[in-house]
């Protein structure tokens, strides 16, 4: 173990209690009925605790927290901590006094929960103990770690349905409504208040709805020409001027 490991403690039972067990004569296991249950060795507390990957069962006087026997355990299920074969509240374990002697004492719990909870705590330990080794390892040869194959194996095929995606894609273009154009520039109204001007035709002159002008009728023989019609639409007015020398020039051939 390392100078810098801590000791955290797994599991505490107030009451414990121990039993002298004769020498197993036979390879099928440990009995409880074999012991004197109701003349126990010794009582105390018992702890558990864990330092690096060693657990250590520790049994402790209730008052003093003397230390009475110590059984560190390096595998479980293993040899340093046995079940019987015929209760679950009792156990086998090998105590060591730190000098290289071991010895192999009963245990059991008056308590089903409390044998329960000493069994789930050393289970836990060693399940973390593995987790942490297969970390290791894995640390050390990061490419024999499984591998994801996401390749198609033989005979292996997709399927797309591209024709309900496109009915998709349709509604969803369908159902965004488009502004209406106009064709144009848009019309916009009066200001307030405002009045629309309108084009007032000099006398003798009339404009028709569609923009074309009416001359008004001239008697044969009169000499009057029609008024000037540049002021009734700018834009005609070069077209008006090269009309009026030839109507004229007519008018006093008619006269002679």
């Amino acid at each position: 173990m390392e100078e810098g490991e801590y000791e955290s403690i797994l599991c505490v039972k107030p009451e414990v209690h121990v039993y002298r067990i004769p020498p197993r004569a036979t390879n099928r296991g440990y009995r409880a009925a074999e012991w004197q249950l109701d003349q126990p060795s010794w009582s105390g507390r018992l702890r558990i605790t864990a330092k690096g990957q060693v657990a250590y069962i520790k049994l402790e006087d209730r008052t003093s927290g003397e230390l009475f026997a110590q059984a560190p355990v390096d595998q479980f299920p293993g040899i340093a901590v046995e079940s019987v074969t015929d209760s679950s509240r009792y156990f086998v374990i090998r105590i060591e006094d730190g000098n290289g002697r071991r010895a192999f004492i009963g245990i059991g719990f008056g308590d089903r929960g409390d044998a329960f909870d000493f069994n789930v705590a050393l289970q836990d330990h060693f399940k973390w103990v593995k987790q942490q080794c297969e970390f290791a390892k894995q640390a050390q040869n990061p490419d024999q770690g499984p591998k994801l194959d996401l390749g198609f194996k033989e005979g292996q095929t997709i399927k797309l349905n591209i024709a309900n995606m496109k009915k998709k894609e349709g509604a969803a273009g369908t159902s965004r409504a488009r502004p209406a154009s106009t064709g144009g520039l848009s019309l916009l109204p009066p200001p307030p208040g405002g009045k629309t001007s309108t084009l007032i035709p000099p006398p003798g002159d009339q404009l028709s709805f569609g923009g074309s002008l009416t001359q008004p009728a001239v008697a044969p023989g009169s000499g009057q020409l029609p008024a000037t019609l540049s002021q009734a639409r700018a834009g005609s007015s070069s077209d008006l001027s090269t009309e009026l020398p030839h109507l004229g020039q007519r008018k006093e051939d008619e006269a002679l």
